[in-house]
């Protein structure tokens, strides 16, 4: 079947969110198509890990809707929209610490055979071939990030840029349609810098829909093909970076005056 790459992915419909009275989401709508990779831009406290924390299914919306693939997923879990297609990262990475790297991927897959005692029990042969797949497509996107020999690696005893790297390495275990990164270049420079951005290219080339939350402009302006301007839970306004970036408004409002 013929991939259509106008295919929305992920669509949000007057998604609202409150904390004690305090909006960090406020009628929030935006669609995600395949091949697309949106940058979401805003000045601290503006809503924008909230908004992948609505969509991942780590807090749940008080109104609107969330559909991925055309599947509505409000009050799904977290666990549940993850194996219909939500990958992510997180700002401070959650690498399991007392894993070694492989292992750290190996979690991420949105179906294990092994999970199940009754496919262990009667179904080993199926348990063994699908963790020789796993560890196999692990391998693969460890090399393509030129970190293969890292594998066996305590996450401890590699540099903060190569962590990072294994984050989104993470994410691309769970092969999901929709993947979110949220302030995947913080801290990151020089090789590994230039290996996420050719990554997070190739990962849209083969049909993913990428939204990135992100404070280095000149990150957004080489990757996203539209970019969004929260603040205060509200999107101000949505089009080209250069456009956005040439608003007195949203320069203020994200720079300062």
């Amino acid at each position: 079947m013929k991939r259509n790459d106008s295919e929305v992915v992920l669509s949000i419909t007057d998604l609202c969110k409150s904390f004690g009275g305090i909006l960090v989401a406020d009628n929030i709508s935006l669609e995600l198509r395949r091949g697309e990779i949106l940058g979401l831009i805003g000045p601290n406290g503006a809503g924008k890990t909230s908004l992948f924390n609505l969509i991942s299914g780590v807090i749940q919306s008080d109104a609107g809707l969330i559909k991925i693939s055309g599947t509505q997923i409000n009050g799904f879990p977290l666990s549940r929209r993850a194996r219909l297609g939500i990958s992510r990262t997180w700002q401070h990475m959650r690498l399991f610490e007392s894993m070694d790297v492989i292992d750290n991927m190996l979690i991420a897959p949105r179906i294990y055979p092994g999970e199940s005692l009754l496919n262990i029990l009667l179904r080993p042969i199926k348990v063994k071939n699908n963790d020789k797949l796993l560890f196999s497509q692990a391998m693969s996107i460890l090399e393509r990030m030129n970190l293969k020999d890292l594998a066996h690696q305590r996450i401890t005893d590699i540099s903060f840029g190569q962590q990072k790297l294994i984050g989104l390495a993470r994410a691309l275990m769970n092969d999901g349609d929709c993947l979110l990164l949220d302030e995947p270049m913080a801290g990151v420079e020089g090789q590994a810098y230039e290996t996420m951005q050719n990554i997070i290219h190739e990962e849209a080339a083969s049909g993913k829909a990428i939204c990135i939350v992100e404070h280095n402009i000149s990150f957004i302006k080489d990757l996203c093909n539209n970019a969004i301007f929260m603040s205060n839970g509200k999107i101000l306004e949505r089009g080209k970076i250069d456009d956005l970036l040439a608003s007195k408004t949203l320069t203020e409002l994200y720079f300062g005056t």
